[in-house]
């Protein structure tokens, strides 16, 4: 099978799908029409919608997320979300096995969820009621590791699930070193929330303490030398690369909604920090298909273009909030009373290599940079023009909304509009890992990662859930190849991942991150003979820069193999979305 067959391939095993008759959509224009028709249902004027979010679904212009892909349209119970953050974890049997019970009914309808793990007692620790030891929140994690296991033998999706835990818990050791044996939590992205005063403690050589319960009232249960901690974190990810950080005063202090909300965790890929039963509601401008006469001298992203597809994917998502079903009706509640939404891009790699630009180059990143603050200004734009028309979100809170630092960098004409108007959604942009909706649209770069190969061989799965082995060109290389003929060897901007500096991907991450609400994922890819030092300078250098979360992979420190290089055996790891 070749790469002209992957997008026949990712739609008929993950996005065909069937009436209650069970007639299956006859084409993925077929889908397209269902989803379009579904996601315009609940406007005044739906077939007019429905012609709209038509037109940049086709052409792959607009790639909503897997599940509004795979369910929109079917009747089925099932979620157009892709992934949730579950409710706060209690301290108690009862409160663990409810959470359980939540986390299941949710990823049983399709959703990916994270769980913030800091509120269970450490291993050790004395139950008040029974004087039973406690086990602590990594043996619970396999608890949710299992169920997930479960689960996904009798279902279709892959499970996924983001697990966090604070620097300050008395069990992050045991955290921190939980996936270095790699038999262990499969089905858990693991990252540490890392306080601005724990990386001051790292730079005073202090004492750390670790304490319990986490707020309240904390009582310190032991100190640790936050230098000797913070080394354990950075050789864990060096080893195994994970966990990934997640800056957690960074994501709060940042946060719109900072007067109403107090975050402790992301879905399963990072991009989306949330509440309590908070939802993720995704979709994609796929900027691969925005550059005008590609490779030429005048190659542009068409910026008209980026508005009206910012213009009418805010729409569609919004939507989504209202046509979707939901796990459990917290998530219902908490999803109509913020109406987030995380509209992001993908194909970044190939459109700057379109475009004759180094990805790991001062104005690779000044052009995506200007690309993604336009996309931000369509976005708010949009959703101040749909609160006009519709309403603002319910817990919008004018004066106090305004006063959070990400408004408050917004043009002055927006936060003018935005103070008389008020804005439909609480967040409008995320970047997404993009993984499988960038293979249906062909293979383009996912999310904002670099071209990963020009050439590779990718092991999917087929509608009856075999894996085949698939050699896959990169579309850029693909037109190149179109335009210039076979024999002509691609230019210099077709830079890929593996050739860059871990310094040039988190330029490329810090560069955007000013101009989405929400976060970013991305991992930053290290050269094969990196050392700690490097895994330490990152992390380091993520949080001076604002950014958000931050994962690092290093050649050969991954369990899975997904991709990997035409006669190369190392992996570039498991795939990190629910789509």
């Amino acid at each position: 099978m070749t790469t002209a067959d992957i997008s026949e391939l990712i739609w008929s095993s993950r996005y065909r799908g069937s009436d209650r008759d069970g007639v299956p959509d006859s084409s993925l224009d077929g889908t397209w029409s269902r989803v379009a028709r579904s996601i315009a249902s609940v406007e005044s004027n739906p077939a007019e919608w429905e012609q709209r979010f038509e037109s940049v679904l086709r052409g792959f212009h607009f790639l909503p997320g897997g599940r509004i892909l795979a369910g929109a349209g079917l009747g089925k119970d099932v979620t157009l979300f892709n992934c949730f953050v579950a409710g706060q974890l209690v301290d108690s049997l009862d409160g663990i096995l409810e959470s359980l019970k939540e986390t299941a009914i949710t990823m049983q309808h399709g959703g990916g969820i994270g769980v913030d793990f800091s509120p269970l007692r450490p291993s050790g620790s004395p139950a008040i009621r029974t004087g039973a030891i406690a086990s602590g929140p990594v043996s619970f994690m396999h608890v949710w590791d299992s169920m997930c296991e479960t689960l996904l033998a009798t279902g279709r999706r892959r499970g996924a699930m983001m697990g966090t835990l604070r620097c300050d818990h008395p069990d992050i050791e045991a955290f921190i070193d939980a996936k270095r044996d790699r038999k262990a939590l499969h089905n858990f992205n693991l990252s540490v929330l890392i306080t601005d005063e724990f990386l001051r403690a790292v730079d005073d050589d202090r004492e750390w303490p670790l304490v319990y319960p986490q707020g309240g009232d904390p009582l310190v249960q032991r100190r640790v030398p936050a230098r000797r901690l913070w080394r354990r974190m950075v050789e864990a990810a060096y080893e195994t690369a994970e966990p990934g950080l997640l800056f957690v005063d960074t994501i709060n202090r940042e946060n719109n909604l900072w007067y109403c909300e107090s975050i402790s965790a992301t879905n399963p890929c990072g991009e989306v920090p949330l509440p309590a039963y908070g939802a993720c509601d995704l979709g994609s401008i796929n900027l691969a298909a925005a550059v005008s006469m590609p490779f030429s001298d005048d190659a542009v992203i068409d910026d008209e273009h980026l508005r009206q597809l910012a213009e009418i994917a805010v729409r569609f998502l919004d939507n989504v909030i209202d046509v979707s079903r939901y796990p459990l009706e917290k998530q219902a509640l908490q999803a109509k009373r913020t109406r987030r939404i995380g509209l992001g891009i993908t194909g970044l790699g190939d459109a700057l290599a379109m475009l004759g630009l180094r990805y790991d180059s001062e104005a690779g990143c000044r052009v995506a940079a200007d690309t993604v603050r336009a996309i931000r200004d369509s976005a708010y734009r949009a959703s101040i023009g749909l609160a006009r028309e519709k309403g603002p979100f319910p817990a919008y809170d004018a004066a106090r909304y305004s006063e959070g630092p990400f408004i408050g960098r917004l043009p002055g004409d927006l936060r003018e509009d935005l103070a008389r108007h008020g804005i439909r959604n609480s967040h409008l942009l995320s970047v997404a890992p993009a993984g499988t909706i960038s293979l249906l649209a062909g293979n383009v770069s996912s999310g904002i990662e670099p071209i990963y190969a020009l050439e590779a061989v990718r092991s999917v799965r087929d509608a009856s859930q075999e894996l085949r082995e698939i050699g896959l060109q990169d579309f850029a290389l693909r037109r190149w190849r179109e335009e210039r003929g076979m024999e002509t060897s691609p230019p210099g901007s077709f830079v890929t991942a593996d050739a860059m500096s871990g310094d040039a991907h988190l330029a490329m991450q810090a560069s955007l991150q000013p101009y989405v609400d929400n976060a970013i994922s991305k991992t930053i890819t290290l050269a094969p003979g990196a050392t700690p030092q490097a895994v330490n300078d990152i992390f380091r250098r993520a949080h001076a820069r604002g950014i958000k979360g931050c994962t690092v992979f290093r050649p050969g420190s991954m369990r899975g193999e997904v991709i990997r290089k035409r006669d190369e055996s190392h992996c570039c790891g498991v795939e990190r979305e629910c789509d």
